[in-house]
């Protein structure tokens, strides 16, 4: 099994909310939430904290692009969320929320790409060895242990990707890449709900089934 594999297995969809006692029939609202187990969750928070830090360094605080990049990011974590309790009575809103997540994202990854062509700097290559680097230490090192969450700002005050002391350069690329990761989470969690939809239905459909059964 792929590293990516084993990342994305916290990824499905949400049942923190526990079923009825052992014996006792379904309920007809489903498990939903628990989406801060979610690795989408946890990638797109660490890429929000550290769009804060970065954007306070290298962009102008009153500029219109600074706040377009931190709520960029806000929406990546906020739909994420919104689409795991939006679950327990719509699918379809789920998957709606989940998928503007994801573009709420690649709009981001445009704004740091920007950033760094406008002023001449390098973007990595996504198989340069910086971009491995920083895929692996994701890989490696991006839940902290002692808090279950993934967050560039470690819960001891250690900044893990350094942004609080990178270049420009350096910093943004590391964004790129780690919004890349959570990216991909979200294109095989939107595939999973897909998936589940199609075979299962959605809410409507699994109300009007348990109706029947109890008729």
């Amino acid at each position: 099994m792929g590293d990516n594999e084993k990342a994305g297995r916290s990824d499905s969809s949400d049942k923190s909310d526990q079923s009825d006692s052992k014996g006792q029939r379904p309920r007809a609202i489903p498990p939903h939430g628990g989406y801060r187990k979610l690795r989408s969750f946890q990638a797109a928070q660490m890429v929000y904290d550290a769009t804060v830090v970065f954007c306070d360094r290298f962009i102008e605080k009153r500029s219109r692009t600074h706040d377009q990049m931190v709520q960029a990011a806000r929406s990546g974590v906020q739909n994420i969320a919104e689409g795991s309790m939006a679950s327990a009575t719509s699918k379809k809103m789920e998957l709606k929320l989940t998928g503007t997540a994801r573009a709420s994202l690649e709009e981001l990854v445009l704004d740091y790409e920007d950033f760094l062509r406008q002023r001449g700097l390098r973007i990595w290559d996504k198989n340069s060895p910086e971009a491995l680097a920083v895929r692996g230490k994701y890989k490696s090192d991006g839940p902290d242990k002692k808090i279950g969450i993934s967050t560039s700002f470690r819960s001891d005050g250690s900044d893990l990707y350094g942004f609080a002391t990178a270049s420009a350069e350096e910093a943004a690329n590391t964004l790129i890449c780690l919004i890349n990761q959570a990216s991909f989470l979200l294109g095989r969690q939107l595939r999973r709900l897909e998936k589940t939809f199609l075979s299962e239905g959605g809410f409507t459909e699994k109300l009007y089934r348990e109706r029947q059964k109890r008729r």
